[in-house]
Parts: structure tokens; C-alpha cells; sequence
């Protein structure tokens, strides 16, 4: 746990990113939210349907457009591998940018919320993203703070 509750921004953008000093329930909290993230790249990358309708029940059958809907999952799953892959080489090689890794998951449902609210789209359910997106996001802004607070070792 911190050894100091009180947060720095400057562990943002550390002058040794190799090195991180904050608590290690937050490295841990982002290697296991960067593997549900992985994951969920590849769905959207390799299922037949992107996961439009097997995973986020958009009815992709009855639409004109079905066929636009599943290859714009597709690039989206391949858009979100490649940001995958890049947080992954932050934090396993680079782990002073635990901090900045969480903001981005931080940040990420709280956009993908808002892009909701400006274009909504209609589903026959409740996504899991959708379901999952605002009981996470005080989590990791809970474990992002933790990040930016030096640790007793």
C-alpha cells in the first residue's frame, strides 16, 4: 500500500520510466484489465460477427448495413490489438508508466460513454461492454490514483 496518500502527476510521465515505485496492486490491476482488453481485441478481430451481435446484441441480420457493422468490429478488434500491444510493452518493460497505462483504461470508458451518448446505437440487450464500462471505471480511477502514491517496500 502507499507509504504517502498523496498522489503525484509527475509519476505521469516519470524521468525513469523504468522504474516504478508505486504499489504493486496497481502493476497488478493493469496486467489483469490489459488481459480482458487483449481479449476482447481478438474477439472483435476474429469472430465471424466481430462480436456485433454474439457479444454486444446489435441484430446485424435485419440492418442493410449488417455486413459494415461486422467489419467495422473487425477493425475496431484490430485497432484495440494494437493499442493492447503497445500497453503491454509499456508495462512490462517500461513499468514506471503504470500510472499512464491506468489513465488510458481510466479514460477509455469514460470516452467510449460519451461517443455512446453522442451516437447511440440500438441493441437488442445490454453489452457486456456497456454493462461492465461503469462498474469498472471507479476501480481503475481508485488503482490510477494508488499508481501516482509512492509505496513502503
Amino acid at each position: 500500500m502507499p507509504s504517502s496518500w498523496q498522489p503525484s502527476p509527475a509519476r505521469l510521465l516519470p524521468a525513469n520510466p523504468a522504474h516504478y515505485d508505486g504499489p504493486l496492486l496497481s502493476f497488478w490491476v493493469a496486467l489483469v484489465w490489459l488481459c480482458v482488453i487483449t481479449v476482447r481485441s481478438g474477439i472483435h478481430l476474429l469472430a465471424s460477427d466481430g462480436g456485433a451481435q454474439s457479444i454486444a446484441t446489435i441484430d446485424v441480420a435485419g440492418l442493410d448495413g449488417g455486413s459494415n457493422i461486422v467489419a467495422i468490429f473487425g477493425q475496431w478488434g484490430a485497432i484495440q490489438l494494437l493499442l493492447a500491444l503497445l500497453l503491454w510493452v509499456l508495462l512490462l518493460r517500461w513499468r514506471g508508466t503504470v500510472p499512464l497505462v491506468l489513465l488510458v483504461f481510466t479514460l477509455e470508458p469514460v470516452l467510449r460513454g460519451l461517443a455512446g451518448h453522442l451516437k447511440p446505437v440500438t441493441t437488442m440487450g445490454t453489452a457486456p461492454g456497456a454493462a461492465l464500462n461503469w462498474l469498472v471505471l471507479p476501480v481503475l480511477a481508485f488503482v490510477l490514483y494508488l499508481s501516482l502514491c509512492p509505496a513502503r517496500r
